[in-house]
C-alpha cells in the first residue's frame, strides 16, 4: 500500500472574471481525488484555465495515452503537441507506467463531454513529469457554475489496473453509466468495406454471408455505397439516406438473414452532401459547410436532430435491420464560424452537449424498437460518454497492418470495461502465404475479430485457417473479451497479452520475447503469433509436467507430447501462428 501524497496543484490563467476553488474529498491506497469548482455570481464566459502539478520523474519509462498508438515515449515540456479530449474524441486521461509496467501516475478528469487539453511533459531543468490539465480550451457559452472531479492513482500495480479502475470509475458516474452489451455486439463480423468499398453487389454479398456464417460469422457490416450509386469514396449524397443502390432493403435484409447472419447499417452521421435534398432543406443550419468531405449538420437545432433520428428509426422499423455502425461523429465540433450561442432556433449553446442529447435520444428511441440493438463506434469516438450509446468499440482503420490493430485493441479494452472491443477489419494479399495471412487473424483474438476478405476466392486452407481460429475465439469468447486482461511492455507494441480466468489463461506472444510463466491454471493456451518456429517459457518456480498439443494455424494437430516446466528455460516447437495446449498433468 502506497502513502497518499496530497499533490500541489497549481491554477494557471486565473482572472477577476471567475474564482476557481480546489478541495480534496478523497485520499486512500494511493488515490486522491479533487473536487475543482469554477464560479461567479453571475453568468461569466470562460476563459481557458489550467490545472498543473509536478512529480519527480523516477522510474518513468513511457506515457499511455487513448489513442498514441505506437507513440507512447516520454515527451519533453518543449514539445507542444497536447491531447484534447472530448465527448466524441479520447479521453481525458493519462498514465505514466514505468519500467517494470506498473503504474506510477494516472490522472483523470470526470468530464468527458466538454473540451479539454492534457499532457504530462518532461522537463529537463529539474527532471520533473509536469502534468495539466487545461479547461474551456474551446470557445465556451456563458455559465454560472462548473464542477469536475480529477483522479489521481499513483498505486503500485500494473497500469492496466490502473485504467481499468478509471473506466469502472467513469462508469459510476450517473450521467455516463454505459448501456448493457448485447449478445450480437459479440459475434464475429463480416465488413463489406476493404473488399467491395461502394461497389455492393446483392447476389454477391449472399455467398459472401452463406459463407462467412459456416465459418462462424454472425454479423455482416453493410458498409458505404448501400445509399448510393456513386463510387467516388466521398460523401456528397449522404443526408437523405435512401437505398438507391439496394432498393428492396427490406428483401435483402431477409435474405442475408436466412444465411443465418445479422445485418448492421453504416451512416456517416454529421454529413449532408450537396447533392441530398436534406441540404436544401436544412440550409443555414450547418456548422460548417466549408468541410472537406460535406457540410456538417449542426445537432444544437431540434429539427436536424429529429431528422437523424427518423432516419434510424425508419431504418429499424422499416428494413428490419439489426444494428449500425454510427461514423464520422468526431466531426460535431466547433468549427472557426461556428456560432456558440443559443438562439436562432438552437436551443443548445453547446455543440459538444447537442451531441450527447443527439445520441442519447438515438438510443431511446432505438431501444423503445429493438433493446438488442448493436450501434458500432470506432476510435477515436470510443471515451466513457459514448459508452452511453454505443454497445462495439472498434480499432481505428489499419488494414493489413496486425500490429496496429492488436496496439489498438489493447489500448480500447482497458478503458472501455464490459462494452465489445472489436478489431478493424483484417484483409490482406491474396498471395499472401497462409501462415503470413494468419497473422492478420490472431493479432486480433484478444478483441472481436472482424474480417474483409472475398471469401469465394479463399483457398481450402485459407478458410480453414479462418475457421479454426474463429471457432477458437468463439469457444473462449468470455475469457478473451472480459477476462482479466494484461497487456505487456506498451513501449514495444504490447509484444505479449494475456487474459485468464480461474480456469484457464490465454497467452498470446507476437514478437521474439521470452513469457515469464507464472500461470496458475490448470490450463494454459498459448497462441504464437509469429513467423517463427518456437515459444520459450521462463520460470522461477517448479510448476511441474503439463500434458502439451501443439496445432498448426489450420486446427491440425501436430504433436502430443509432456512438457516439464521447472526453474529455468523451457523452449516448445510450434508452426508459425499455431497454438500451444498446455494442461495441468495432475
Amino acid at each position: 500500500m502506497k502513502d497518499v501524497i496530497t499533490h500541489n496543484i497549481e491554477v494557471i490563467g486565473k482572472t477577476e472574471a471567475f474564482n476557481v476553488a480546489i478541495t480534496t474529498n478523497y485520499e486512500s491506497n494511493g488515490v486522491s481525488i479533487y473536487t475543482i469548482t469554477c464560479y461567479a455570481d453571475s453568468n461569466f464566459t470562460p476563459h481557458p484555465i489550467t490545472l498543473k502539478w509536478k512529480i519527480p520523474a523516477i522510474n518513468v519509462k513511457g506515457v499511455w495515452k487513448p489513442t498514441t498508438d505506437f507513440s507512447k515515449r516520454i515527451m519533453d515540456d518543449w514539445e507542444l503537441d497536447h491531447m484534447e479530449s472530448r465527448i466524441s474524441v479520447d479521453s481525458p486521461i493519462i498514465s505514466l507506467f514505468g519500467h517494470d509496467d506498473n503504474n506510477i501516475h494516472t490522472f483523470a478528469c470526470s468530464d468527458p463531454i466538454n473540451t479539454t487539453e492534457l499532457n504530462a511533459l518532461y522537463r529537463e531543468e529539474d527532471n520533473y513529469m509536469y502534468c495539466h490539465i487545461t479547461l474551456f480550451k474551446e470557445r465556451h457559452h456563458d455559465i454560472r457554475e462548473y464542477q469536475i472531479q480529477l483522479r489521481v492513482d499513483e498505486e503500485d500495480q500494473h497500469f492496466s489496473k490502473s485504467l481499468n479502475n478509471v473506466g469502472a470509475w467513469w462508469g459510476n458516474i450517473e450521467h455516463l453509466k454505459p448501456i448493457k452489451t448485447p449478445d450480437l455486439a459479440k459475434v464475429p463480423v463480416y465488413s463489406t468495406w476493404y473488399q467491395f468499398h461502394q461497389k455492393l453487389d446483392t447476389d454477391e454479398l449472399i455467398k459472401e454471408c452463406e459463407i462467412a456464417s459456416k465459418l462462424g460469422y454472425e454479423l455482416i457490416i453493410l458498409d458505404d455505397g448501400w445509399q448510393t450509386k456513386d463510387e467516388n469514396r466521398g460523401y456528397d449524397f449522404t443526408g437523405d439516406w435512401q437505398p438507391e443502390r439496394i432498393p428492396k432493403m427490406q428483401e435483402f435484409v431477409a435474405s442475408v438473414h436466412k444465411t443465418g447472419m445479422k445485418l448492421a447499417l453504416w451512416y456517416s452521421v454529421p454529413f449532408c452532401g450537396k447533392h441530398s435534398k436534406a441540404y436544401q432543406k436544412f440550409q443555414g443550419k450547418f456548422l460548417t459547410e466549408e468541410h472537406r468531405w460535406a457540410p456538417v449538420f449542426d445537432p444544437r437545432y431540434p429539427e436536424v436532430r429529429a431528422h437523424l433520428i427518423q432516419l434510424y428509426t425508419n431504418a429499424l422499423k422499416d428494413w428490419n435491420i439489426d444494428g449500425f455502425k454510427l461514423d464520422f461523429i468526431d466531426e460535431f465540433k466547433v468549427y472557426p464560424s461556428t456560432t456558440l450561442t443559443k438562439e436562432n432556433g438552437r436551443d443548445f449553446s453547446s455543440v459538444n452537449l447537442a451531441v450527447d442529447r443527439l445520441m442519447t435520444d438515438v438510443m431511446a428511441e432505438l431501444h423503445a424498437i429493438n433493446p438488442e440493438v448493436v450501434i458500432e463506434f470506432r476510435q477515436k469516438y470510443t471515451g466513457p460518454a459514448m459508452r452511453k450509446y454505443g454497445n462495439m468499440f472498434r480499432a481505428f482503420d489499419c488494414p493489413g497492418d496486425s500490429v496496429m490493430n492488436r496496439v489498438r485493441i489493447a489500448d480500447l479494452k482497458m478503458l472501455s470495461g464490459r462494452t465489445a472491443v472489436h478489431s478493424d477489419m483484417f484483409t490482406y494479399h491474396h498471395n499472401e502465404p497462409l501462415e503470413i495471412k494468419a497473422l492478420q487473424l490472431v493479432n486480433t483474438l484478444f478483441g472481436v475479430p472482424q474480417l474483409s476478405i472475398l471469401l469465394q476466392e479463399a483457398s481450402d486452407e485459407e478458410l480453414a485457417m479462418i475457421k479454426f481460429y474463429t471457432q477458437y475465439w468463439r469457444e473462449n469468447v468470455e475469457i478473451l473479451l472480459n477476462g482479466d486482461f494484461e497487456p505487456q511492455k506498451p513501449l514495444a507494441n504490447y509484444p505479449i497479452l494475456k487474459a485468464g480466468s480461474e480456469k484457464l489463461t490465454i497467452i498470446g506472444v507476437y514478437d521474439n520475447y521470452i513469457i515469464d510463466f507464472k500461470e496458475k491454471t490448470n490450463r494454459i493456451d498459448i497462441i504464437n503469433g509469429q513467423n517463427t518456429e518456437k515459444v520459450v517459457l521462463s520460470s522461477t518456480d517448479n510448476h511441474g509436467a503439463y500434458n502439451c498439443s501443439v496445432y498448426d494455424c489450420t486446427g491440425k494437430k501436430i504433436n502430443d507430447c509432456k512438457v516439464m516446466i521447472l526453474i529455468g528455460v523451457v523452449q516448445i516447437k510450434v508452426p508459425p501462428c499455431g497454438l500451444i495446449k498446455l494442461e495441468k498433468n495432475i
